[in-house]
């Protein structure tokens, strides 16, 4: 087990920030897509789907991409515009939509419209 925990930490000192940092972008985005049911051809029935746990990964991504921004270099448009997407379809999601900059993540992107 030791070893195997050396060889992760190895493998993981060995992956550049900006991919480490895109990793974790692309998983939260995926959590969020599945948490609002996008994944369902259906999402308003997607058993998936949780608004709660959805809000709360979105504000987690809104604030690493907020405060990593200036070193994902050309990844920095794509993350930023998939992560705008969530916040939208959070947005179209909610029976009662949060107002311009209270829905999540917005207190660190701003208000996405």
């Amino acid at each position: 087990m030791t070893d195997e925990l050396d060889s992760s930490v190895r493998d993981l000192a060995d992956i550049p920030a900006v991919e480490v940092i895109s990793r974790a972008a692309v998983m939260l985005m995926s959590s969020a897509a599945e948490k609002l049911g996008l994944a369902d051809a259906d999402p308003d029935s997607s058993p998936h789907r949780d608004l709660d746990e959805a809000r709360r990964v979105i504000t987690a991504l809104a604030g690493l991409v907020t405060a990593s921004v200036e070193y994902l270099g050309p990844h920095a448009g794509p993350i930023r515009e998939g992560l705008q997407s969530l916040q939208r379809a959070f947005r179209e999601a909610s029976a009662h939509p949060d107002e311009p900059g209270k829905g999540p993540g917005e207190k660190y992107t701003g208000p996405v419209h």
